[in-house]
């Protein structure tokens, strides 16, 4: 349907305002972590040739290339964390059988192999290659390193945590992750992406991307709650940031994911930490299923591909559920507080409002933080996903898709009174 002038103007407006938004904050955000990331892959870059010298297997793979370091993941404008990436993986399977949400096993392909690993000291007696034991042998070397490291006074490590991080300059936390690249093969856990009748990225870009593989991180599993120890302390976390990045090549997608992760660290860094720039990135994923044609991702659609990823938080924040993107039944919101979601949820309306409302005027992203201290006012948006019902005030038309499946997305019209 043709628009009327008047939403054209509107909308032409919010393009004007997003691009204005994205050239002054995010450019300024993206700046000031380039700066941060060469100053703490310095540190880093040193502790870990102490790490390598004591250990040879430790090699460091933080190298940069094109003005990136690869293997560097940014949190948020304070965190990062740095994926270490170990050799020799070839004696061990790839186990992946569902029964750990977000993980998988490496067990030894034969038991007579013992011996030809690199890692045989980290394998258990029932023959897998354990995250734990790995990633507790790394933590003492990098204490070690520390220590000895031309940066020793800028620098000490995370107590009170299985995790390997370290505090630089009391400003920045960065943990480094023992890790496996997978390529090759996918997990069996991620084989129903993507669906047949959802057309997006069409199977070029999937056989690009499986072929980009995956990781195998040693780290927590927050997934693996109340489950055996002994089954948490094999289990390696599935990540697919490579996969993710060559998704979200072309159109407006990569400036989308610049002014969300922006909007999220200026906006929604709250209490509890409910929501991280993942978050952002995998409700984007989710709405490049929604508009699959390369038009949707138009410059001039920027506006409405924004508000369409940021009802979905609102809806995600209520039901207090957010399906990994490659791994559905993995929910990225398992452990946080049920209040702190629910506060995030009434922030990110106050955002979506203003966003929304105020198109045709700069308060909308330059004051933005002046608006956001206003009153609360809240109606009911209703959106059915399974058996949930969510309450979000809005007056919006919302295409969602349905939690924890591969549907076809719901359309629904909601009019709501405010």
């Amino acid at each position: 349907p043709d628009l009327c002038p008047n939403m054209i103007a509107t909308q032409a407006k919010l393009v004007y305002q997003l691009n204005k938004y994205y050239n002054e904050r995010c450019q300024a955000r993206k700046a000031a972590i380039a700066k941060t990331i060469r100053e703490v892959c310095k540190v880093v870059s040193d502790v870990l040739k102490e790490v390598e010298v004591q250990e040879p297997r430790f090699i460091s793979s933080l190298s940069e290339i094109d003005a990136r370091y690869e293997g560097m993941e940014v949190i948020s404008p304070n965190e990062f964390e740095v994926v270490l990436y170990l050799n020799q993986m070839g004696v061990f399977n790839f186990v992946d059988d569902g029964s750990l949400p977000g993980c998988a096993v490496l067990k030894l392909s034969d038991g007579r192999k013992r011996s030809m690993s690199l890692w045989v000291e980290f394998i258990t007696a029932s023959g897998y290659l354990s995250a734990r034991k790995i990633r507790s042998r790394f933590q003492t070397l990098v204490a070690q390193a520390v220590d000895k490291c031309s940066y020793r006074d800028v620098v000490k490590m995370v107590a009170d945590t299985s995790e390997v991080k370290l505090r630089i300059r009391e400003r920045y936390v960065v943990q480094i992750t023992p890790a496996f690249k997978c390529t090759g093969i996918w997990p069996r856990s991620a084989a129903q992406w993507p669906m047949p009748h959802i057309p997006w990225p069409g199977p070029n870009r999937v056989a690009e991307v499986k072929a980009e593989g995956f990781n195998l991180l040693s780290k927590e599993c927050y997934s693996l709650t109340g489950k055996q120890s002994s089954a948490e302390s094999d289990a390696w976390v599935l990540q697919f940031s490579e996969a993710e990045n060559r998704l979200l090549m072309g159109g407006c997608r990569k400036k989308c994911l610049s002014v969300l992760k922006t909007l999220r660290d200026r906006h929604l860094e709250l209490p509890g930490q409910p929501l991280n720039n993942y978050h952002m990135k995998t409700l984007l994923l989710y709405e490049c299923e929604k508009h699959p044609r390369e038009t949707d991702w138009d410059e001039s659609c920027l506006g409405d591909r924004l508000n369409g990823i940021l009802l979905q938080l609102i809806s995600c924040l209520q039901c207090r559920r957010c399906p990994h993107y490659f791994l559905p039944n993995l929910d990225l919101f398992q452990g946080k507080p049920h209040s702190a979601l629910e506060a995030a949820a009434k922030q990110t309306w106050r955002l979506a409002r203003e966003i929304l409302t105020n198109a045709k005027t700069r308060i909308v992203f330059i004051h933005l933080e002046k608006e956001l201290g206003g009153g609360d006012r809240q109606g009911a948006f209703h959106h059915r996903s399974r058996s949930d019902e969510l309450s979000a005030g809005a007056q919006v038309y919302w295409a969602c898709r349905t939690h924890g499946s591969r549907s076809e997305p719901t359309q629904l019209l909601t009019v709501i009174k405010t």
